[in-house]
């Protein structure tokens, strides 16, 4: 099987602060990849890197073999960890939004998704709570029939049933042979769902492996994770 992401000798830097210091992981397509790290380990600039959000790196990046761009950003359905939907936004714009602008966008799905999720079609995204928010932001990515899904920390910020709700939604609705990468520093609630971890700081690629290897060896992702990282003050 081919890989559908690669990365050589990847370079970012903001200024003089250098976030990625030619990185290299490659991983091959259909499973779920743990992307970790404490906050401020790169993985959010990471991730903008490998949708095509930041342009101005060293190194190659390719996606399903193709370097960024429209192209592979028909193929990857992005989930940023910030609110990106305008105020004035009622739920049923959003999908009639996304329904114009992605072909792979599965309106009806979407529609039977708002009304499981329990969000009002007309209601603004202004009047929303965080955790409505969440939930139409989250069912929006997963209503695309992507070929890679990129989520950069969807269980920031919420309860313990909340973060249950929202790997159930991610698990139950990538489509096969599809590959999801998921960004979070909370390794407990979601460990089992992986079949591959990247961990990084201070820059630099920690750990890549698979998480049977861990599993074989005794010890859990979060087992590793603590042992990589030690303290978190310690990685940049």
């Amino acid at each position: 099987m081919s890989e559908i992401i690669t990365v050589n000798n990847l370079s970012k830097s903001y200024g003089s602060h250098q976030v990625l210091k030619e990185i290299s992981f490659g991983f091959e397509g259909d499973q779920i990849i743990g992307l970790l790290g404490p906050n401020g380990s790169g993985k959010t600039s990471l991730i903008k890197i490998l949708v095509g959000l930041i342009h101005d790196y060293s190194g190659e990046v390719l996606i399903d073999g193709k370097k960024p761009c429209p192209e592979t950003k028909a193929m990857v359905a992005y989930l940023p960890e910030k609110t990106y939907l305008a105020d004035w936004m009622r739920c049923i714009d959003a999908v009639d939004y996304m329904a114009d602008f992605y072909k792979d966008f599965d309106r009806e799905k979407a529609l039977k998704m708002m009304r499981t999720f329990q969000l009002p079609e007309k209601q603004k995204v202004k009047t929303m709570s965080k955790g409505m928010q969440e939930k139409l932001q989250l069912l929006l990515v997963m209503c695309r029939n992507a070929k890679l899904y990129m989520l950069d920390e969807p269980l920031g910020g919420v309860d313990p049933a909340a973060r249950q709700f929202i790997l159930d939604t991610i698990m139950r609705n990538h489509p096969a042979g599809s590959t999801v990468m998921l960004s979070t520093h909370l390794i407990y609630d979601v460990e089992d769902i992986f079949n591959s971890v990247l961990m990084i700081g201070k820059g630099k690629v920690l750990v890549k492996t698979e998480t049977d290897k861990i599993k074989a060896a005794g010890k859990t992702v979060e087992d590793l994770f603590k042992e990589v990282y030690g303290s978190v003050w310690e990685v940049d």
